[in-house]
């Protein structure tokens, strides 16, 4: 961690753990081959609507994080990604954040984009993709 992201007690301020899940929204979409300019020309314009953290260990000044960020939950208009930090091996902390897709045109929810949610269920851990498709399946009456 660089020193202007510490607090004064020399430790990673906790809005900051925000900021780099927002930076690890960023490159998620960009592992699957899509800029944020090109996610928003295929209609997925994602606003937060929750955001949860728990914190397990500090991190201080100078030291180096490894961000893994996955979605973990897809569904007609929203997504959650779970991003998680650790320190050398340890872990720091897991963010969970659900976005929601805005046409911000007219300022409400709107379906994500079929090709886009294809690539994001890729990266799907299997029970959590197992969870997302007996929720689908529930919502039109089939069973999960």
């Amino acid at each position: 961690m660089r020193y202007h992201e510490v607090d004064q007690q020399g430790f990673l301020f906790n809005g900051r753990y925000f900021e780099i899940a927002d930076v690890a929204l960023t490159e998620f979409f960009r592992s699957l081959g899509w800029t944020y300019l090109q996610l928003n020309a295929a209609g997925l314009d994602p606003s937060v609507v929750h955001a949860e953290a728990n914190f397990y260990d500090s991190v201080v000044f100078d030291d180096a994080i490894t961000v893994e960020t996955a979605c973990t939950k897809v569904g007609r208009s929203s997504f959650r990604l779970t991003t998680k930090m650790s320190r050398d091996g340890v872990r720091v902390a897991q963010l969970d954040i659900v976005y929601t897709n805005v046409d911000v045109k007219v300022g409400f929810a709107v379906p994500l984009p079929e090709k886009i949610v294809t690539e994001m269920k890729k990266t799907m851990p299997h029970g959590a993709l197992h969870e997302s498709i007996a929720r689908a399946g529930s919502a039109s009456g089939e069973e999960g």
